[in-house]
């Protein structure tokens, strides 16, 4: 194996693969990256028996081959390269890199021992890479942590003619969104994708721009086992969860009693400067009626923080308590000028959606909400 290869190609594409590869794998060649040179095109690939990547990209290669290096080490010297072209070349169980002045040797790892990747399901549908990795993110900052539960660390993915719909949650707070596509059946499917395989790769795919072809196994005999999603020279594969995440849209109050509109910009500011005295399991109280919303946190005996912010209210006088990193992540997650806080009655879980803040604002921040239970009102 012998080519050369623009600098910054290559250390994207590394840089994609070594993402997947795990910090602690089960055997060592599950960190290799794999490198495979044919055709004048070299393919990187990565997969540790629960997510596979793969990305290809143009070379200038004199000789075929294949070789398993370690990927983290790959991507951490090629990041580090002059931006220079740079020579690889597999010498029996080393493979020597070369750009500029610099040289680097890296031990090989037996290829026969490498695990096969899994082939890509059929396509089922197209999406618009950055909605995706948009709407992705919305809902993976509500899925859980929790090992224990795998079930909750899930985005449940939902496909159907008239669109997808992406739930997380952890018991405490959930996510939902709803974006477009373009479906190439009339399929409709359901799966839970583990949500930091998901992010990682809407992520990467999203800065790319484009669209994202979505693959998924026939479903009618059983469990998927399987999504895949690939764009222009990049795929990846992911196992999915057992189960599936309870009604999350039948917990949606129908109907509420007040709202309260505010500046997601100032409310987020405000929220983190009065944080700053809040410990662990600690909480931040709003006070809102129609003169105005008082975020304040920290009691008697410990330090205190309180600031004052213009709001609409429509409703009666009320307070609420929430975590406060669940709030900021709530604010984060809507990407809108203003947040919308619905509210059904005090304790009862609280619906945030995104809006304007000015008519002249047409931008549309609908399709996703953020459900959130307060905490016990401490005074």
């Amino acid at each position: 194996m012998k080519l050369r290869v623009d600098r910054d190609a290559l250390a994207d594409a590394v840089a994609w693969t070594a993402k997947s590869l795990p910090a602690r794998p089960s055997v060592p060649v599950l960190a290799g990256a794999l490198l495979t040179v044919s055709d004048g095109r070299l393919t990187i690939s990565g997969f540790d028996y629960e997510v596979s990547s793969q990305v290809t990209l143009d070379v200038s290669a004199d000789a075929s081959g294949t070789a398993l290096v370690s990927g983290k080490l790959l991507a951490e010297i090629v990041k580090a390269l002059p931006a220079k072209p740079v020579d690889i070349a597999a010498d029996g169980s080393h493979v020597e890199l070369t750009c500029g002045s610099a040289r680097f040797t890296l031990p090989t790892m037996p290829v026969e021992d490498y695990p096969s990747l899994p082939e890509m399901p059929d396509a089922v549908g197209t999406v618009d890479a950055a909605a995706f990795a948009a709407a992705v993110a919305q809902t993976s900052v509500a899925a859980g942590k929790d090992d224990t539960l795998p079930t909750m660390t899930g985005v449940q993915v939902e496909l159907s003619p008239s669109g997808i719909s992406l739930l997380a949650t952890d018991r405490y707070r959930m996510a939902l969104k709803d974006l477009d596509w373009r479906p190439g059946s009339d399929l409709e499917v359901t799966t839970l994708i583990p949500a930091k395989a998901l992010s990682d790769t809407a992520k990467a795919l999203g800065a790319h721009g484009g669209e994202v072809t979505i693959a998924m196994p026939d479903a009618s005999a059983g469990s998927v086992g399987m999504v895949g999603f690939s764009s222009a020279d990049r795929r990846t594969t992911s196992r999915v969860l057992d189960g599936q995440l309870p009604p999350l849209r039948s917990l949606l109050p129908t109907g509420f009693a007040a709202e309260l509109r505010v500046n997601t910009a100032e409310l987020s500011s405000v929220a983190r400067r009065v944080a700053l005295v809040t410990e662990r399991n600690s909480q931040l109280r709003l006070t809102f009626d129609s003169d105005g919303l008082v975020v304040e946190a920290g009691g008697a005996e410990d330090a205190k923080a309180s600031e004052a912010l213009e709001c609409e209210y429509n409703g009666e006088p009320m307070k609420v308590a929430f975590n406060p990193q669940y709030l900021l992540d709530g604010l984060s997650a809507i990407a809108a000028p203003a947040a919308i806080f619905s509210f059904t009655e005090p304790g009862k879980p609280v619906v945030l959606t995104g809006g304007v803040l000015s008519e002249d604002d047409e931008a549309d921040y609908t399709g996703y909400r953020y459900m959130l239970q307060p905490l016990r009102f401490d005074s």
